[in-house]
């Protein structure tokens, strides 16, 4: 098995989210021990936005750009490759102004990408990639879920919708919340973590 990391912090793995992600790792690993681990830090090395080549690409006629790939393109192929190559995936990632952070928007931007990862019909989008599990671990300053919840959540909502629109389906949320409220609040969310955590890989 190939386990795919997109890790979203610039804090690496100082980070709550990686944190949680690598629970998450040595639960799978717990399965899978021979499991092999594929790490994409966006947050210490973020990509580069689609310009204009790939722009112009997606909303161009398919026999004009059929197979060019250069720019941000190339770049676009080797992250699918990347996930079309991993049977499992896992997103580190903290809630940036109620949503998802940037260096995580721009790695969506290349992988869902028309005529490659989803096809456009009249009743929809519909995914092309083979469904596999899909972990995100977050973390946030505030309480995002349950009965404290202080804030909106923007982020689980876009991040289940987006990666259904490219076939991946099979999408699990676990969260550290609140860990700007103090030292004990954050051991806290750590603990109701990690108890979810057992839950699941039980």
């Amino acid at each position: 098995m190939k386990i795919l990391r997109v890790s979203c912090s610039n804090r690496g793995q100082a980070s709550e989210s990686f944190r949680l992600s690598q629970a998450i790792v040595e639960g799978l690993l717990g399965g899978e021990p021979h499991a092999s681990l594929i790490e994409r830090n966006l947050g210490g090395m973020p990509i580069a936005h689609i310009d204009t080549g790939y722009a112009v690409a997606l909303a161009s006629a398919t026999e004009e750009y059929e197979g060019v790939v250069a720019g941000t393109l190339e770049v676009s192929e080797a992250l699918i490759r990347e996930l079309e190559e991993s049977d499992c995936l896992i997103i580190a990632t903290p809630l940036h102004n109620y949503t998802v952070p940037s260096v995580l928007k721009a790695w969506i931007d290349h992988i869902v990408r028309v005529r490659r990862t989803f096809r456009s019909t009249q009743t929809g989008k519909v995914g092309v990639l083979r469904d596999r599990p899909v972990y995100v671990a977050v973390s946030s300053g505030g309480r995002f879920s349950g009965e404290a919840a202080g804030q909106p959540d923007f982020l689980t909502p876009y991040l289940r919708a987006i990666l259904e629109t490219i076939g991946l389906r099979s999408t699990h949320f676990f969260t550290v919340e609140g860990t700007a409220f103090g030292p004990d609040a954050l051991a806290e969310a750590r603990r109701a973590a990690q108890h979810a955590l057992a839950g699941y890989f039980a």
